[in-house]
């Protein structure tokens, strides 16, 4: 009887692990098809974008500095798409690099089109500056604190 009982014990490790590292891989499968459909949605989405936009520009026969700014807003969301497809990593700095260039965009609507100066300017002058110190912080930070890769990454 104990004999049985320590054959069954086994057997049922064995059907749970076997079921465990099953859910595990198609889990896994799901995230991935997932994170690859959304990048391609993303990337489409993109170029779909920037293409409409230079095409506006180029029926309206110039473009403002306020829509080449636009156009970098798109690169740099095509290399933050290229980026991640290649690294599955989302570097920040990127992200921080559109904000500054829309509040560019945003500084210069004001002051082109409106003529204002005042609290506005300052505010998003400021926020641009905050934004460069970050951008600073974090290229310091990873040049002076390198990460390692972790355990997981490598073994993709």
């Amino acid at each position: 009887m104990l004999e049985i009982m320590r054959r069954l014990g086994t057997a049922t490790s064995s059907l749970h692990r076997g079921m465990k590292e099953t859910v595990d891989a198609v889990g896994e499968f799901l995230v991935d098809a997932f994170h690859y459909l959304a990048l391609f949605a993303i990337g489409a989405t993109t170029v779909w974008s920037a293409a409409a936009a230079f095409i506006g520009m180029a029926a309206r026969g110039h473009a403002s500095l306020g829509d080449i700014l636009l156009l970098f807003i798109y690169l740099e969301i095509g290399a933050m798409v290229g980026i991640y497809f290649k690294t599955t990593r989302l570097p920040v700095r990127y992200l921080i690099y559109v904000a500054i260039t829309a509040l560019g965009r945003v500084l210069i609507e004001i002051v082109g089109a409106e003529h204002r100066t005042g609290v506005d300017i300052l505010v998003i002058t400021g926020a641009i500056l905050l934004l460069s110190f970050a951008v600073l912080v974090l290229r310091f930070g990873s040049y002076k604190y390198p990460s390692e890769r972790p355990a997981a990454d490598l073994a993709r």
